[in-house]
C-alpha cells in the first residue's frame, strides 16, 4: 500500500532576516519571515507528509500560536513530523519538492539541502528531489517579496 501527499507553503521576504531552505542558511540580504525560522522548504515537506495520512497540517501540530515553536529550527519540527509518520507504520519511497524563488540562485545549494533533509529523516539521499525554479519575475515571487514552495511525497508500509 502507498499514500501520497501534497504541500504547499509560502513566506514572506525581509531585508534583515536570515535565509534557511532546505535546512541550510543560505546567505542573501533577505531572508523568510515566520514564527519559526520561515524553512519553506522543510515545511512543505512536513505538510506533505502530514497530508498523506491524512494528518492534518504543519500549523495543526506546531501552532504559531505557542510560543515553544518560536524561532524554532524547522529541522526539529521536520523530525518529529517524521517520527509521526514512522511510529503510523509507514516510511518514505520518496519526496520531490521545488522551491520558488527569483533570488538568490539557489544551485550551488540544491545538494547540500538534499543531503540535510535525508539526513534528518534518515533516508537515502537518492530518495530527496529538491529543484528550483524562478517566476521570471511574475508574482510575489518574481517581485522578491516572497518566497514558496510545493513538495510531494510517496509513503509506503514499512518493511
Amino acid at each position: 500500500m502507498m499514500r501520497i501527499g501534497y504541500g504547499y507553503d509560502v513566506h514572506q521576504l525581509k531585508e534583515g532576516e536570515e535565509l534557511w531552505l532546505g535546512g541550510i542558511q543560505v546567505p542573501h540580504e533577505k531572508g523568510a519571515v515566520g514564527h519559526s525560522d520561515a524553512d519553506v522548504v522543510l515545511h512543505v515537506i512536513c505538510d506533505a507528509l502530514l497530508g498523506a495520512l491524512a494528518l492534518r497540517d504543519i500549523g495543526y501540530h506546531f501552532p504559531d500560536t505557542d510560543p515553544a515553536y518560536k524561532g524554532i529550527d524547522s529541522k526539529k519540527l521536520l523530525v518529529e513530523t517524521y517520527r509521526l509518520i514512522t511510529d503510523a507504520g509507514w516510511e518514505l519511497g520518496n519526496v520531490d519538492c521545488t522551491l520558488c524563488l527569483q533570488r538568490p540562485k539557489v544551485l550551488p545549494y540544491i545538494e547540500e539541502m538534499r543531503a540535510c533533509i535525508a539526513g534528518v529523516m534518515g533516508v537515502d539521499v537518492g530518495q530527496v528531489s529538491v529543484k528550483a525554479t524562478t517566476t521570471e519575475q511574475l508574482g510575489f515571487v518574481g517581485t522578491e517579496e516572497g518566497v514558496s514552495a510545493h513538495a510531494v511525497v510517496l509513503l509506503q508500509r514499512a518493511s
